[in-house]
This record gives C-alpha cells, sequence and structure tokens, in this order.
C-alpha cells in the first residue's frame, strides 16, 4: 500500500468525523422552527425541547442558585435609611410646598424643621429594620415564585436568543466536540490504513 492511501484514508475519516460532529452541534440549536425533511419533522434539540428546558432551568435557579433569604441577603447589605430618607425626601417635598403656601401653618415649615420631621421618621422605620426585613421575607415567600419567573422568562426567549446564550458558555467545549470528531476520524481512517495491509 503506497503512502497516498495511508494520507487519503485518515484524511478522509477527519473530514467526515469533524462534518458529523459540526453538523450535530448545530443539529442542538438548528432548525430553529420545525421544518420537513424527506416527510421527516426536523427540529433543533432546544427548540423542541424549550418548555422542558426552561422548567429545568427555572426548578435550578429556584432551588440552588437563588432563593428568597439570597435575595433578603441582598437587601439586607443597602444602605435602606440612606434610601429611604431619599424616597421620603421626595415624597414630602410637593405636600410640603402645598402646606407652605397657607398663611399659618407655611411658616413653622421651615427647612430644618421637614429635615428633623423626615430623619425622625427614617430613624423610627430603621429601628423597626429586623421587623421590616422579615415582612419582605413574608411578601417575597408569597409574591416572589423564582423558578416560575425563570421558568417563563426562558420559555418566552426565542430560539436564537437561547442559542447565543448557550454559545456564550459553552462555545468552547461545543468546538472542542467537533475537533473530537476530527481527531476520532483521523483514527478510525489510521485503523482502517492499517486493516488494508493485512489482506
Amino acid at each position: 500500500m503506497d503512502l497516498w492511501t495511508w494520507i487519503a484514508i485518515p484524511a478522509i475519516g477527519g473530514i467526515i468525523g469533524w462534518v458529523t460532529n459540526w453538523i450535530a452541534v448545530k443539529m442542538i440549536f438548528r432548525p430553529a422552527k420545525a421544518r420537513r425533511f424527506l416527510g421527516i419533522r426536523v427540529q433543533g434539540l432546544v427548540g423542541k425541547r424549550q418548555p422542558e428546558l426552561a422548567k429545568a432551568i427555572g426548578r435550578v435557579v429556584g432551588t440552588h442558585l437563588v432563593e428568597h433569604k439570597d435575595v433578603l441577603n441582598s437587601l439586607n447589605k443597602l444602605n435602606l435609611e440612606g434610601l429611604l430618607t431619599d424616597m421620603l425626601q421626595r415624597g414630602l417635598e410637593p405636600k410640603v410646598r402645598e402646606l407652605r403656601s397657607l398663611p399659618l401653618i407655611g411658616g413653622f415649615l421651615t427647612e430644618e424643621r421637614v429635615r428633623d420631621i423626615r430623619d425622625a421618621i427614617a430613624k423610627g422605620v430603621m429601628e423597626q429594620r429586623d421587623a421590616v426585613l422579615v415582612e419582605i421575607e413574608k411578601g417575597l415567600s408569597a409574591g416572589l415564585d423564582v423558578p416560575r419567573l425563570v421558568e417563563e422568562k426562558v420559555a418566552a426567549f426565542p430560539v436564537l436568543k437561547l442559542e447565543s446564550l448557550i454559545l456564550e458558555v459553552a462555545a468552547r467545549e461545543l468546538r472542542a466536540i467537533t475537533w473530537l470528531g476530527f481527531v476520532l476520524g483521523t483514527l478510525i481512517g489510521i485503523g482502517q490504513a492499517w486493516l488494508t495491509t493485512l489482506r
């Protein structure tokens, strides 16, 4: 057997392995919408199984990654007193302006008095910080269903958006699968070339 056969058979095997794995990786996502091909309904795995994929992602995120206590811990790190003071300032300002225009009351509502009232309210609320956070946690438990929220978001994504998200995370691994097909195809080609020498 000549050298050309030792080169050609592994090269053809490598190309076939690369192409078939490249097609297999593409078929994870494409075609995005179901199409008929030779009478067979063909659709990419992600598009076909999107509802189940969305449910699984929602379950994992809601059960293992983001829990109500995590949201509460994040809130605990916020400067709640500063936020509350700012909100009170913005909320009270229109009413204070209106009251200042009244003849008797307006003179008593100096900037200093309004600031003292605002700071006293903020301080009073912050003294009940733990109770406020407990109530927020109850509200989150009742109203924030993380698994369902994530499931709905993922289910509503266009398939091409899901593809770009998955490729953002796993592009290198999917490329490695394609090149693994080339390596395995080449090795099989070398084995076939060797088998022809035994005849």
